[in-house]
């Protein structure tokens, strides 16, 4: 089976919607209201043709002049005059005066047709823009040869085999002024400039596409100093890649709380409180550490201005400006209200794209609110996200939320859920004071703490405390302070009670241990006493025997006496 072919615009993101470009050698009706940046991506068209694929292009123009025009489009970086000088671009202007115009006999366009011609076999154009239709049929009332003429056109240009784009003006129900050049034209791309609460927005979309699938969403796009581009950010599916690497949340205690490693690699980070809660500083540490480490960061922030930023960040040890001069750290810092919420989606994707940052803070989320609804402000972020998640660039996100809301465990534009980690900071109100704790809601893929931290502000940084649970619950600050103090008093009361009863046995030992001297002293003193007595008597004995036997022998006597077997015995030892 031939698919349909088709010519690549090399505008930004159009390419991508459209699956590929325009429809090759057909008409494609692009068409708006005033002001919507029509005349800007038809002539965008050409320019890429021209320096991207190297093929030749004509503008017929029958509003503005050729060299009105070239002055418009340098304000764009478009040389339109070189481009006209080396035969690549042709500017035809057709000048039709509404009040001239005087219907009588039969319409044609036959002196168009062979001044479009011409121009085309000139330069061997491939690609062509008409802007707009409506001039060309502002006096003609008859509808019938109006969709003649047309087709006349169309299939000349069809013919010549030139991919083209015709302009055209929104009327009040259709898409055109006529309503019958979207029913001829191959594909129909619808541009939108809507304006919510004083803030303008452009959208595109495309509206029909003949043998080809398209996008049919709206999309944001954005008119700048590099021209037009278009971010088909709906269109990202959930297939982006996932990292089981992990960097450090720049707080040592939060990174032990979050299975002692911090953050997944790429993922998504929202950390939510009411204000003064500390929310910025848990940024601030987080692009620190990734500095530190070597990586780029992005930081957006709505609120607060570079210079306040980092001279705020000075009073808990964080020196920004070292990082800002390395080129590792870049602000973006707006109003939320600065221009339309896909402007703010559109040059978000543009400057990561250019800088190529692996970290980005988004300070605070809850800004974006004041520029569209909730619903609005909650598809522009999970886009964002699941762009970022597709270039593995890990975000975090700050979000307000007001005091006095039944629970705080939700956010304001109702984001948590695309959140990988959720970070909860809260202001508890005891004795007088407000003091802050840390939760962590959520972490997907990792074992994380239950527990509460007291959250302490330094000029070393953010630490974080185990609070102290007393009688009456969570202690914190001044209270928590007071109750440490009485435990502490309790704690030495008990210590000294301790140490008092180690002494007590210390002499009790050392007064037994002297009674024990003593009776040992008085034990070898009776002893020694006794041996003394014992020695004596073994001596009588011993001198007693000895006499027995002299006398026996002056008697010589053949039988001792039981008296000298007695003393006998006694000088042996044996009796007791």
């Amino acid at each position: 089976m031939q698919q349909l072919l088709k010519t690549p615009t090399g505008i930004n993101g159009l390419d991508e919607i459209t699956e590929g470009g325009l429809p090759l050698g057909r008409l494609t009706l692009v068409c708006g209201g005033t002001g919507c940046g029509k005349t800007l991506l038809a002539m965008e068209y050409l320019v890429r043709g021209a320096t991207q694929f190297n093929e030749p292009g004509v503008f017929m123009s029958f509003e503005e002049k050729a060299d009105e025009l070239s002055k418009n489009f340098a304000s764009l970086g478009f040389d339109l005059d070189e481009l006209i000088d080396q035969k690549l671009l042709t500017i035809d202007h057709v000048r039709l005066e509404p009040a001239e115009i005087e219907e009588a006999g039969e319409y044609d366009l036959e002196g168009l047709l062979i001044r479009l011609g011409y121009a085309i076999d000139s330069i061997g154009a491939k690609r062509v823009v008409l802007d707009t239709i409506e001039a060309l049929f502002s006096g003609l009332s008859n509808k019938n040869i109006l969709r003649s003429e047309l087709r006349r056109l169309f299939h000349f240009l069809k013919d010549k085999g030139v991919t083209a784009i015709v302009t055209a003006e929104q009327g009040e129900l259709t898409f055109t002024r006529f309503g019958l050049e979207e029913y001829v034209a191959d594909c129909v791309i619808f541009l939108n400039h809507s304006v919510y609460q004083q803030i303008a927005t452009r959208r595109i979309r495309i509206v029909k596409y003949r043998g080809s699938a398209h996008s049919t969403n709206e999309y944001p796009f954005l008119i700048d100093q590099q021209g037009f581009s278009v971010m088909p950010i709906s269109s990202l599916n959930l297939d982006h890649k996932t990292s089981s690497k992990r960097i450090s949340t720049g707080v040592e205690r939060l990174d032990t709380m979050l299975s002692t490693q911090g953050y997944f690699r790429g993922s998504s980070i929202l950390v939510s409180g009411t204000a003064g809660t500390g929310k910025s500083s848990l940024a601030a540490h987080f692009v620190n550490a990734a500095c530190t480490r070597g990586e780029r960061c992005l930081y957006f922030a709505f609120e607060e201005s570079q210079n306040q930023i980092i001279r705020n960040m000075h009073s808990i040890g964080i020196d920004f400006s070292q990082w800002v001069e390395q080129g590792l750290l870049q602000f973006q810092n707006a109003r939320a209200t600065q221009y339309g919420l896909e402007m703010h989606l559109v040059a978000m994707h543009r400057i990561i794209d250019q800088f190529k940052p692996t970290c980005v803070v988004i300070d605070p989320i809850s800004n974006l609110v004041a520029t569209a609804n909730v619903a609005e402000v909650k598809s522009m972020l999970s886009r964002l996200i699941d762009y970022l998640k597709m270039k593995e660039i890990t975000v975090l996100c700050t979000d307000l939320t007001t005091p006095d809301d039944s629970t705080l465990e939700h956010t304001e534009v109702n984001i948590s859920s695309l959140m990988d980690t959720w970070l909860l900071l809260k202001a508890l109100e005891c004795n007088g004071e407000r003091n802050r704790v840390l939760y962590i809601i959520k972490s997907r893929g990792m074992a994380h703490s239950n527990q509460i931290r007291e959250f302490i502000f330094s000029t070393k940084g953010i630490d974080l405390r185990d609070v102290y649970i007393g009688s009456s619950g969570v202690l914190t600050g001044s209270a928590r302070a007071n109750q440490e103090a009485k435990n502490l008093a309790e704690a030495l009361d008990c210590q000294q009670q301790i140490e008092f009863r180690e002494r007590e046995i210390e002499r009790k030992k050392l007064a037994i241990e002297a009674q024990i001297l003593a009776l040992n002293t008085q034990f070898e003193a009776e002893k020694e006493n006794l041996i003394r007595l014992i020695n004596k008597e073994q001596q009588r004995n011993h001198t007693l025997l000895l006499d027995q036997q002299a006398m026996i022998k002056l008697k010589q006597a053949d039988t001792p006496s039981p008296l000298d077997n007695a003393l006998a015995d006694t000088e042996k030892g044996d009796v007791e």
